[in-house]
């Protein structure tokens, strides 16, 4: 006698999930390939999806999709498999071998004793810094945007960065802090209208502080760029 069929479960989206896809629709939005209102239609659609099996649809007609794919929905529970290193934690496709590839801007950066003023620009994705008694300042005005996801892996040690963020960027602090810890002032935390931003890292006797890039601040760093 052959027992029932079990039913497929329906995985929930993350923010990761839905971050992803808005990327891809935006960037296809600005390479023209679609109008201001199926752009408006895919981001409401991919903000409210709940689901998973939800999202591919939205963007499996853009080039911009890149191969990358959304974890398919498992019809039984899988293990995950552990992972040691950030290397191994962002290729990791927790169901199936559904893999987002991982994205790297330039390797690591160091800060010791010292700190210099770094502009983001658009495109970039993650950001890998080791700072001891130093530390820089990030300016991500320009480098944020709909949809857009940056990734910084911040460590220090008696140490930290100034972050400069625009308005309506949503924070997320994933660092591992020894007597220290992030400050994310009030005003810099955002809906995510406008991106997101993921600060993870070690932290002893350190933190970073994540500001807004309001106007004043933005002629102030204009005005030292240009005596240079």
């Amino acid at each position: 006698m052959s027992s029932p069929e079990s039913p497929i479960r329906r995985i929930r989206a993350g923010h990761g999930d839905r971050d992803r896809v808005l990327d891809t629709i935006q960037r296809a939005h600005a390479d023209g390939r679609i109008t201001d209102a199926e752009l408006t239609e895919r981001k409401d659609r991919a903000s409210q999806a709940v689901y998973l099996d939800e999202l591919p649809t939205l963007v499996d007609d853009l080039p911009e999709y890149e191969g990358w794919q959304l974890m398919p929905q498992p019809t039984a529970p899988v293990s995950l498999p552990v992972s040691t290193t950030p290397s191994e934690v962002a290729t990791t496709a927790p169901y199936g071998n559904a893999v987002a590839p991982a994205e790297s801007d330039g390797g690591w950066t160091m800060s010791v004793m010292s700190g210099k003023d770094v502009v983001v620009e658009p495109g970039i994705t993650e950001i890998n810094n080791f700072a001891w008694w130093g530390g820089d300042t990030y300016d991500l005005s320009e480098a944020m945007g709909p949809g857009r996801t940056i990734t910084m892996n911040l460590h220090a040690i008696m140490a930290g960065s100034n972050i400069r963020v625009p308005e309506g960027v949503r924070v997320i602090d994933k660092s591992l802090a020894i007597m220290a810890g992030n400050d994310i002032a009030r005003d810099a935390q955002g809906d995510g209208s406008n991106g997101t931003l993921i600060i993870a890292g070690f932290l002893w006797w350190a933190g970073n502080e994540v500001k807004l890039a309001d106007e004043k601040w933005l002629r102030k760093q204009n005005k030292k760029r240009n005596k240079h």
